[in-house]
């Protein structure tokens, strides 16, 4: 997919269609307002018409407009003036390549990026553009026996932008844009894969090929690696598939050599039946997106790389299944950590935190500046948050203040939950340190505090995405998220 910045009259455009906006009560947006007073008052007839009102997200498309250079003039509602802000900039953008999909227009020229959003500039508004093209465009169609046609596809975008400073600015923005787009895409991509394809080996497949494409180092520890290590919470979860679980290390060094790495930490767990504590039968497909963690890291390793971001990464993925097998772990099993403490399973479902404590535990031997761990870990935070914001749990303030300033500017928004000494009360074992689940109530939060037991040295950010890695229903699939906030915490430290 090509993006171009481009000056000039928006009726000059010569292009296979032009796309401008139109507020409820059929008011023009700029670039409509040009190219109605270049077409003689065309637009303004047609709309007048009432055929388009302007409520957010609606499309009209026009061809043979008089006057102008452009093939086609797409008009896209964008709802109440006062109220257009982030998201509705977002809904219009993903309406007009919705609707542009539906056209033979191989090249597009978007003019909506002159429009205000809550005081955003424009790069900003350009990167949201490419990043919402390439939602638009996204499909996972490669298992198909005969994916759709793709020779109508749309393979430019060009942002109307005006001269000078702006089309630099517009230039850079562009490729930031891409290279968080395709770290999104390759999140969606392993996410969609069916367990059957993307088991734990394959992503150690997937992370070699990574790091040969950008040149950096990758490392596999086998289960025999794991059991060295001690890693007894990891090794319990594997042991009831016959996939053979994998520690999956990534180490890109763009910064200054010795310099602290920041660790990010993907839970892999490939398929989750649950295990012994096995979860009903209605949606247990969309388990397959319980690796959505560890995808978002491969996509922020690669996003980093594409950038050439000047910062030190490493990438963490524990990958598995969890699988209730005749060796699998049962309610009531204890295990040793990695790090000596000792854990009592009391549900099997509750795998993730096991898999993800060694991890971290493993991930202080590279002495991280700070450590990220995203994991798509409770149905809780879903109850809690929805599927808008990503549950975000941080041990330091400042830190946290970062972490949700990234994702502002990536418009992939998270919201600080506690992790208040008050929660660590609910794990109390009688037989081990602690178990791995506590009372039912505010089990995103019992997860966490889980979790903070093995992070305890370390400035650490814990994301849980349950309620944003992935859709149901009719728009089922991954959705990349949080590459794009991973992505702009990092460009933040580099710089």
């Amino acid at each position: 997919m090509e993006f171009r910045v481009k000056g000039g009259s928006p009726w000059k455009q010569r292009t296979g269609c032009v796309v401008v906006g139109l507020y409820e009560g059929r008011k023009l947006s700029p670039a409509a307002a040009a190219l109605d007073a270049a077409s003689g008052q065309a637009l303004g007839a047609i709309v007048q018409r009432g055929d388009l009102e302007g409520e957010l997200g609606t499309t009209l498309l026009l061809h043979d407009v008089p006057d102008v250079a452009c093939e086609r003039v797409l008009l896209v509602g964008l709802g109440r003036k006062r109220d257009f802000h982030e998201t509705s900039y977002r809904t219009a953008l993903c309406a007009a390549v919705k609707a542009l999909r539906t056209t033979g227009a191989g090249e597009a020229t978007i003019c909506l990026n002159e429009l205000p959003v809550n005081g955003r500039d424009g790069a900003w508004k350009i990167e949201q553009g490419v990043l919402a093209v390439m939602e638009g465009l996204y499909r996972f169609d490669s298992l198909k026996s005969k994916p759709p046609d793709a020779k109508r596809a749309l393979k430019k975008v060009v942002f109307h932008v005006g001269d000078g400073p702006e089309t630099a600015a517009g230039e850079e923005a562009i490729a930031r844009g891409q290279a968080i787009a395709e770290g999104v895409v390759l999140a969606r991509d392993l996410g969609n894969l069916p367990g059957n394809l993307c088991t734990p080996t394959y992503l150690a497949d997937q992370a070699r090929e990574l790091g040969k494409r950008h040149g950096f180092k990758v490392k596999i520890l086998e289960k025999k690696d794991l059991e060295k290590l001690g890693m007894g919470a990891f090794l319990a979860v594997a042991r009831g598939s016959p996939q053979p679980p994998k520690l999956i290390v990534m180490e890109y060094q763009g910064g200054a050599s010795g310099a602290q790495p920041v660790a990010l930490v993907g839970k892999g767990l490939t398929f989750d039946t649950g295990g012994i504590s096995i979860k009903p039968a209605h949606e247990m497909d969309e388990m397959k997106f319980d690796m959505c963690g560890a995808a978002s890291v491969f996509g922020a390793m690669h996003a980093a790389a594409l950038m050439k971001l000047p910062i030190n990464v490493v990438g963490i993925v524990p990958a598995t299944e969890n699988m209730p097998g005749g060796d699998a772990i049962k309610p009531g099993d204890i295990v040793a950590t990695m790090s000596g403490q000792t854990v009592e399973i009391l549900d099997t479902d509750a795998e993730g935190r096991l898999v993800l404590c060694d991890a971290l535990t493993y991930v202080q031997k590279y002495k991280p500046a700070v450590v990220v761990d995203v994991a798509t870990l409770t149905g809780a935070i879903v109850t809690a948050l929805g599927h808008i914001a990503t549950g975000m749990f941080c041990n330091d303030d400042a830190l946290a203040r970062e972490v949700l300033e990234a994702g502002e500017r990536a418009w992939d928004r998270a919201w600080r939950m506690p992790l208040w000494n008050d929660y660590q009360d609910a794990l109390k074992s009688n037989f081990a340190d602690f178990p791995n689940v506590g009372p039912h109530a505010a089990d995103a939060v019992i997860a966490a505090c889980f979790l903070s037991r093995f992070t305890a040295r370390l400035p650490w950010v814990h994301l849980d995405i349950a309620g944003t890695a992935s859709r149901s229903g009719a728009d089922k699939g991954a959705t990349g998220r949080p590459v794009a906030l991973l992505a702009h915490f990092l460009a933040g430290r580099a710089s």
